[in-house]
């Protein structure tokens, strides 16, 4: 499960960046982690479907 945050944000080259944040399951104690990266806005869905 994973989600966007609604802020994104803007550099000074004009490219919008989102926030992407996932909850991976650790396959030894089965206890979720949440791990974060700053992708742009046009690449979120692909990031997320990995």
């Amino acid at each position: 499960m994973a989600k966007k945050v609604v802020a994104t944000l803007k550099t000074a080259t004009g490219k919008t960046y989102a926030k992407v944040i996932k909850a991976v399951k650790s396959p030894k104690t089965g206890s979720y982690t949440f791990r974060e990266e700053m992708v742009p806005v046009d690449l979120v869905k692909d990031t997320l479907a990995k």
